[in-house]
């Protein structure tokens, strides 16, 4: 039996069979068909059960095959199992650059892709939107190749697949020529914010703000592409300390929430830094903490967010990390929350050491009265009911798994019971 096995915020536990590591695809192939069941593992950032196994828990980081760019000059060849760190830098080094990232570059590519993991941008996709192929391991070890002029329905499938539908080992990506970005931090009113976000997210390549229930002012963050070929200064290290001992605070004296955020807020300046694409996107995120976010039509975000803010505040919950509010462009992919038209996205976030199920559960039911659907590897309480009524493409998506894992290897309890598999 191997040791158990925890996601990032230690929510998340399994004891799995066997941990593997293969370094080939003939490794891979002999752990794939000597298992009952299997589940590939990045960096464990999914808060719900994604990776939790009795079966093998398996890595692809050690699975090495270089980035290679195509032909083209717009896509390249990539091994899912790297991060995005690893992959983007890879990419920086032959001069081209991910067309968008998150603010966490330690998920691996084809987690990141398979859970619809997004950045911001009023014009910019998901990751998932980014996949042009895959080469993909199934249940019995064969290999196989897929996009949209090759096994179609299996390159629908596996571009929002949560690992249902075979192993990626190496994803098609769309790559573009290496930039560099110009972020700015700058603290607004959530009222100048809400009036001028429309224009903020046209005016610049990538948009977002962060709001603590308990303040009336937002941080403001805006990327834009720049050819000032400054030095990177890295962000300093005190920041997340800081934080860090904001958080104990706040959990020691759950009351003083609101005025500690206020105080907080108070000492937010503004700020510019520059440097490659990948080395901006990505912020220190060193304080464990449990979330949810939903999505939501773009016309509902404003409302949706107000109302979850008067709900706390009436409520006085200690709810001690800000909401974070983006815009995400709309997909035609199958299971993609983006795939009725363009997004806000709306992401809750609790301090690890504080209870976070009352909370979440509490707050939910405002996003889906808002039409919201939930980011699938973030805490929500979807049933199959709700996923065949909010995905109507969901139904070929099981088809396609049944057709290619008809005994269910690549699923677990979660998802057999999310999405009511039938072998």
């Amino acid at each position: 039996m191997a040791e158990p096995w925890h996601n990032w915020s230690g929510s998340v536990a399994a004891q799995p069979a066997r941990v593997a590591a293969p370094r080939s695809e003939a490794e891979l192939a002999d752990v794939v068909r000597g298992a009952s069941s299997v589940r590939v593992v990045g960096a464990g950032h999914s808060f719900m059960p994604l990776c939790a196994t009795d079966g093998a828990l398996v890595s692809l980081d050690a699975l090495d095959s270089p980035v290679e760019l195509a032909e083209d000059d717009r896509t390249a060849w990539a091994p899912a199992g790297w991060s995005l760190r690893r992959v983007a830098e890879a990419l920086w080094a032959l001069d081209h650059s991910l067309p968008n990232q998150g603010d966490i570059d330690d998920q691996a590519l084809g987690g990141a892709i398979a859970t619809g993991t997004h950045g911001t941008g009023e014009a910019l996709g998901s990751l998932s939107t980014i996949a042009r192929g895959f080469r993909m391991m199934l249940a019995d070890g064969t290999v196989v190749a897929c996009s949209r002029d090759a096994w179609p329905a299996l390159f629908e499938a596996a571009r929002l697949s949560l690992g249902l539908v075979g192993v990626a080992t190496r994803i098609r990506i769309d790559v573009v020529p290496a930039y560099r970005l110009e972020q700015r931090i700058e603290r607004v009113s959530l009222d100048e914010v809400a009036e001028r976000f429309a224009d903020i997210a046209q005016r610049h390549r990538h948009a977002e703000f962060f709001a603590f229930p308990y303040s009336d002012d937002v941080i403001l963050k805006t990327l834009h592409p720049t050819d000032d070929a400054s030095p990177f200064e890295p962000p300093g290290g005190d920041a997340e300390r800081e934080w860090q001992r904001v958080c104990d605070r706040c959990h020691a004296l759950p009351f003083a929430t609101g005025w500690l955020q206020r105080r907080l807020m108070a000492g937010i300046r503004g700020s510019r830094r520059v440097g490659p694409a990948h080395q901006i996107f990505p912020s220190e995120r060193t304080v464990r903490f449990e979330e949810m976010e939903y999505e939501v039509p773009r016309d509902a975000g404003f409302p949706a967010l107000r109302e979850a803010i008067r709900w706390i505040r009436r409520r006085r919950r200690a709810v001690i990390f800000p909401f974070e509010f983006r815009w995400t462009a709309a997909d035609d992919i199958w299971l993609s929350p983006f795939n009725r038209g363009p997004c806000a996205s709306i992401s809750v976030h609790q301090y690890a050491r504080r209870s976070w199920q009352a909370l979440f559960r509490d707050l939910e039911p405002i996003f889906r009265d808002h039409a919201g659907r939930p980011h699938w590897a973030k805490r929500h309480t979807l049933t199959a009911p709700d996923v065949f009524a909010l995905y109507p493409r969901a139904a070929e998506f099981c088809a396609v798994r049944r057709e290619v894992d008809p005994q269910r290897k690549f699923a677990n309890d979660h998802l057999t019971r999310l999405f009511d598999l039938q072998p």
